[in-house]
């Protein structure tokens, strides 16, 4: 699905061309004829919180790497009747002999301009797609955030936002409405 340039999303970029989405745009352009777009209109910080509780003996290493659990969640709303607001949210915990190191949550948002999409694909556009663009930057957010908090930089691995959007409507109360 092409993404047109708009200001503050640094250009025109394709995307990868696989699953849902590829799906989608063949299926759009033979029912209406117009190409499906997807353009970011804003990215901001929502929330962002970091917490160092025992500082300062936290900083100081004694040997052994914290343990350290990330959850993910991606929601959506309807703005208007081509805009989203797309919500990306990262909580990281680093423990180390049950007491907490530092715990960092974030909340990443965009607001995305879709076109040409039919409904029934709009929610995996929404879930799969725009979180793919908000991530970078989210991810950049944390590393910078755990860095300034007197710790390495926590540099969170890519996120297969397809497996998650499709685990999520596999469950049985998985009701994701974009």
């Amino acid at each position: 699905m092409a993404k047109n340039p708009s200001p503050g999303n640094g250009g025109d970029k394709q995307a990868d061309g696989g699953g849902e989405t590829a799906e989608v745009t063949a299926q759009t352009q033979s029912q209406t004829g117009a190409a499906p777009t997807l353009n970011v209109l804003a990215q901001y910080v929502k929330d962002l919180s970091f917490e160092n509780p025992n500082a300062p003996q936290s900083l100081a290493s004694a040997g052994q790497s914290p343990t350290i659990q990330i959850n993910i969640n991606v929601n959506a709303r309807t703005l208007s009747e081509t805009d989203y607001e797309v919500e990306l949210k990262l909580d990281a915990k680093a423990a180390k002999d049950e007491k907490v190191v530092f715990n960092v949550e974030l909340s990443y948002a965009g607001i995305f301009r879709v076109q040409n999409v039919p409904k029934e694909s709009l929610q995996a556009v929404m879930l799969i797609e725009c979180p793919r663009i908000l991530f970078p930057f989210a991810r950049q957010i944390l590393a910078t955030a755990s860095r300034d908090g007197g710790f390495p930089p926590l540099m969170v691995d890519p996120v297969d936002f397809a497996a998650l959007y499709r685990q999520r409507v596999a469950e049985p109360t998985g009701t994701a409405e974009a």
